[in-house]
């Protein structure tokens, strides 16, 4: 089942069972999906790291309003945005742990022959690609940089 269509399916759920922070979510991936899908040069329906960057992105511009909300005192619009949050991440693939990330850019690291903090945009260019939706961006380039130094 692709997830357009197990989101068509959740949404249905989520209207019987009246859960409105679930239907929000659900129809924000669905009109982001269906918006990637009718872009200009775009055949049929999306692969898979397709559908994982866009979970993604959703992801993170919440995490980036819910940083805003935080720092402005908005606990009900916080609320709002993490409810999203743990409903949109159920579609993506695990997250690595700090060691299992660790241990696969020691390995990306000695693969493109890394050695100085100067490679940092070799290192970066691979692990972003492999990595996609197993880490966040922030927490890839910030282990690399440690790693280097």
């Amino acid at each position: 089942m692709s997830l357009k269509q197990q989101i068509d399916a959740d949404i249905k759920d989520a209207m019987r069972a009246k859960d409105q922070d679930k239907l929000r979510a659900l129809r924000a991936v669905k009109s982001l999906i269906l918006l990637e899908e009718t872009k200009e040069g775009q055949i049929g329906e999306l692969k898979p790291e397709d559908e994982t960057k866009i979970l993604t992105k959703a992801v993170k511009q919440r995490k980036d309003s819910a940083d805003i909300y935080r720092t402005q005192n908005r606990a009900d619009l916080l609320a709002t945005e993490e409810a999203e949050i743990a409903v949109i991440e159920k579609y993506l693939p695990q997250q690595l742990t700090d060691d299992e990330l660790t241990e696969k850019l020691e390995d990306i690291i000695i693969r493109v022959g890394a050695s100085a903090p100067s490679d940092m945009g070799k290192v970066m260019g691979v692990a972003s690609k492999e990595l996609a939706g197993q880490a966040e961006g922030k927490a890839i380039s910030a282990k690399v940089k440690s790693l280097l130094s």
